[in-house]
């Protein structure tokens, strides 16, 4: 039995890897994997793999591409989601905010630098008009972290995965503002090179469960009811994500890197010397 150390934000999007892990897929193809979640996102997984805590990981695309700009060995073995992720933009439910207009030159919270809490704020900015040079952070490090710092008023605004962070609002701790979109599929898998290089053959298969189970997925007449048991989400929210998701079982393209790169460049948030190598081939 291969032991894999496989990882994840805790949220419904990965829900096709605990199904596959409950019905013991992996084992079946003697494969140990192992799940850990991650609340503090890409910038929390992106150290865990640098430290060889994880073997694999399932990051946002964003995020991905910077840290290999960065310089750090990793390569995108597949997309994940191919549907844009959308990024509920919140403040405190007691602030006076009231539109985005009013959070111009205001501090953000982020979980951490580089993560896609703080690459995506640049981009709201960027849409806004506003002057990026400006923006402020407060580290947070995760979405309860994120709540301490508004209520705190160590920051004033936060974003997040906007069907996540709803049951927030409907508790009336966090206010929604607005919503930003990415412009680029949100989720892939990534792996460091040497893992690849090491384990083709068990990688191979990992992506072949997962795929087969997001395939099956379309046809679960039960799955909006599973997914709200899972995360604590209403039946309606969970409705609405289904309808904007798209499980991807392919690798990511040249135009999905290029797209994602070119806002990364415009915003100065990474430099690119040309080497860089960011998906493996297929």
């Amino acid at each position: 039995m291969h032991k894999v150390r496989v990882g994840g934000v805790p949220e419904h999007f990965n829900y096709p890897w605990h199904q596959t892990i409950q019905k013991g897929s992996f084992k079946e193809k003697g494969i140990d994997l192992v799940w850990k979640d991650f609340p503090g996102g890409t910038g929390q997984m992106s150290e865990a793999l640098a430290s060889k805590e994880l073997d694999l990981a399932i990051m946002l695309t964003e995020g991905s591409i910077k840290q290999i700009c960065d310089g750090m060995d990793l390569r995108i073995v597949q997309k994940f989601v191919d549907s844009p992720l959308l990024w509920g933009i919140y403040v405190d439910y007691n602030s006076d905010y009231k539109n985005l207009a009013d959070l111009e030159n205001k501090t953000v919270a982020i979980s951490r630098e580089g993560s896609g809490s703080h690459l995506m704020a640049y981009v709201n900015a960027k849409n806004e008009n506003w002057n990026t040079q400006n923006l402020s952070f407060e580290t947070a490090n995760h979405l309860d972290g994120a709540v301490e710092a508004l209520q705190q008023n160590k920051a004033d605004y936060f974003m997040w995965e906007h069907f996540t962070t709803k049951p927030l609002v409907d508790q009336k701790i966090f206010k929604h503002i607005d919503d930003c979109p990415t412009p680029w599929p949100c989720f892939v898998i990534v792996a460091k090179n040497e893992f690849i290089q090491q384990h083709r053959e068990i990688l191979h298969q990992i992506l072949e469960v997962v795929n087969q189970q997001t395939k099956a997925n379309i046809g679960n007449q039960n799955l909006v009811e599973e997914i709200a048991d899972a995360y604590g989400l209403k039946i309606q929210d969970v409705e609405k994500w289904m309808k904007r998701t798209r499980w991807s079982q392919d690798q990511i393209t040249e135009q999905d890197v290029k797209i994602t790169l070119g806002e990364l460049k415009s915003l100065d948030l990474v430099s690119v010397s040309g080497d860089e190598v960011f998906f493996t081939k297929n």
